[in-house]
């Protein structure tokens, strides 16, 4: 029996902008000059996009919050194996105001950012390999 057809719609518009997330951090990273703020927000928003998608392909409800450690956890009590992807991704989390307004540092170092780009797109590859096709975008 095939996804229900509302659910593999809503798990496909999480991944979609999950993945324009993604794109959208490259092209920060890759600007002359560098938007590195910019680069790391859309790593957290790629991050908790793409745990939200498998939240909801499993049925489960979650609240609005940008804390990759609280829907990690709920992804990880679905499938304990996400761990590790999980906790390289939670720092992400303060991605989503850090940098984001007066007062605060300007910009992250350029490592840091390679290294939120790269758990960002873990997290994006381990929720896209335990979607079903018809789910995926």
């Amino acid at each position: 029996m095939g996804l229900d057809p509302a659910v593999s719609a809503e798990v496909k518009g999480w991944l979609k902008r999950a993945v324009a997330d993604l794109r959208a951090a490259q092209v920060a990273h890759d600007a002359v000059p560098p938007l590195l703020g910019t680069a790391v927000f859309h790593c957290q928003q790629g991050a908790e996009k793409s745990l939200k998608a498998f939240l909801v392909l499993h049925g489960r409800t979650f609240r609005k919050t940008h804390s990759i450690e609280e829907i990690g956890e709920a992804a990880i009590r679905i499938e304990a194996d996400l761990r590790e992807v999980v906790d390289r991704a939670v720092p992400l989390t303060e991605y989503a105001w850090k940098f984001r307004y007066p007062g605060e540092e300007d910009e992250p170092a350029a490592e840091e950012v390679d290294e939120a780009i790269q758990a960002a797109r873990d997290v994006l590859n381990a929720v896209l390999k335990r979607i079903p096709a018809e789910a995926r975008p």
